[in-house]
């Protein structure tokens, strides 16, 4: 592949970049079916580590949508810091849904112990770059790129390039949650700690009631 020359800059409001074009890196055409992420529809969830299903909560139209409301927002100690990676012609090949919070609030990845030790050795946690979809503790792509011959290029720049964003605002630490298998290997390449955690999951085992669950458990765990 020849040189990729690209431009990685900052938006702080989603609303700044176009629809279209964030959909084609968060949820590119299938190739199966040929339709793109609006085609399939908002309704279709991915809860895969592997991030090759549509995703809505990394659609524009869903972290439009928090923005929007209020919910995500500065004064709410989520100012947006979307990261964005264009090519000569200004065309996005990649983004990436990034924050600066001045807290640990909305994330379901608790580290105020790490905040506390961060404070107690002198230093300032917040602010902090948290990438993430706010609010929502599901797994998906948080490096986002055009499939093709540059994308493992592309992803590579987004993550050497949160650590210089990092820098430059002067935030504590980068923070990537819920990511991929496949990015949290990449990430931890690139110098990232590769941190584990435990989620648990509640399934349906063919209830229909609330009360057919309840009637499955001992009395003592009801």
């Amino acid at each position: 592949m020849a040189s990729l020359e690209l431009t990685l800059r900052v938006a702080h409001s989603i609303g700044d970049v176009a629809a279209e074009a964030w959909d084609a890196c968060a949820n590119p055409p299938h190739s199966d079916s040929g339709k793109s992420a609006r085609e399939l529809g908002a309704c279709k969830a991915s809860f895969s580590t592997s991030g090759n299903e549509y995703n809505p909560f990394i659609c524009h139209h869903f972290l439009s949508s928090l923005e929007l409301s209020g919910s995500v927002r500065a004064g709410a100690g989520w100012q947006p810091m979307h990261l964005l990676a264009e090519d000569a012609q200004g065309r996005l090949l990649g983004a990436v849904p990034c924050y600066a919070k001045s807290h640990s609030r909305g994330e379901y990845v608790f580290d105020h112990g790490w905040a506390e030790a961060y404070e107690r050795a002198g230093g300032t946690y917040y602010p902090k770059l948290q990438v993430a979809v706010p609010f929502t503790p599901a797994t998906g792509r948080r490096l986002l790129v055009v499939p093709g011959p540059q994308a493992s290029a592309v992803q590579a720049s987004l993550a050497d390039a949160l650590v210089d964003v990092c820098r430059r605002s002067d935030a504590s630490s980068v923070h990537v949650t819920f990511p991929t298998a496949t990015e949290w290997q990449l990430l931890g390449a690139h110098g990232f700690l590769m941190r584990t955690h435990q989620q648990f999951h509640w399934e349906n085992a063919g209830y229909d009631t609330f009360d057919s669950f309840l009637a499955g458990l001992a009395s003592r765990k009801r």
